[in-house]
């Protein structure tokens, strides 16, 4: 067996009708993986879901639409994903939210506590709900999908900067937690990626141009780099890692 399979393995991937999500849910079904799409849409989800299924066969992937922010329907999600799929075996939190551009001046309270739970505490929820059944099978893979943003400064996305940092923390404690049970939590780091989430610090060139300069791979990511990365923590290849931040950046944090 493949070191990167996933073959008998269920994954649910929040944020998943589109961008990092997406890419990470079509390359898992395509290692084996029964998957979940998940995001606030239904429609969304569904159509992903179909795109999946008609690549790799009926029942690969199932839709279960649920806002982060709330959460009974994360606990929903988790149920009704066990209901339909079996024992969760991978929980990728990545769905996330930025309502905020500026310096930390500027931002309102609402919006600091919106990033704060959306970013870290949903994810806390999420994997609280799915834990017991992984520690009950000896066995499961947490990935959260981070951001370099938390390993630096800005003057742009300081409060989005911040929950990312909180989100490395949150895997390290509880990599401690759950290592006992065999139970491993990563995160992954991702630079600048071509998605709609990040598209206002892509879309303008010269926003552009200096994100990348300093870049050694001079341009920014697509998000099927950074599926290949949750594949390697989600399967038998990460096997020995735990309480880490994979940093996918095209180099731009050295």
């Amino acid at each position: 067996m493949s070191l990167f399979s996933l073959d008998g393995k269920v994954a649910v991937i929040t944020g998943s009708s589109r961008g990092i999500g997406k890419a990470i849910a079509q390359r898992m079904a395509e290692a084996g993986a029964r998957v979940v799409i998940s995001s606030r849409k239904a429609d969304a989800c569904e159509s992903v879901a179909a795109e999946i299924n008609a690549a790799h066969g009926e029942g690969r992937a199932v839709a279960i639409p649920a806002n982060i922010s709330s959460k009974s329907e994360l606990k929903f999600l988790v149920d009704e994903a066990t209901r339909q799929l079996g024992a969760i075996d991978v929980v990728v939190c990545n769905a996330a939210s930025n309502p905020y551009y500026g310096p930390m001046a500027g931002i309102e309270d609402d919006q600091f506590r919106k990033i704060l739970e959306n970013n870290v505490i949903a994810n806390h929820w999420l994997i609280n709900f799915t834990v017991p059944q992984m520690i009950a099978r000896r066995g499961g893979a947490i990935i959260i999908v981070s951001s370099i943003g938390g390993l630096r400064g800005s003057s742009v996305i300081g409060a989005y900067n911040i929950s990312k940092a909180a989100d490395f923390q949150l895997a390290r404690n509880l990599a401690v937690e759950y290592g006992p049970h065999n139970v491993r939590v990563n995160c992954i780091a991702p630079g600048l990626i071509k998605t709609d989430f990040a598209r206002a610090l892509w879309d303008n060139p010269e926003t552009l141009a200096r994100a990348t300069a300093t870049t050694p791979l001079r341009r920014i990511g697509e998000p099927d780099e950074i599926a290949g990365a949750a594949v390697f923590l989600a399967s038998q290849a990460g096997s020995f890692m735990t309480g880490q931040a994979l940093v996918v950046d095209g180099g731009a944090t050295i």
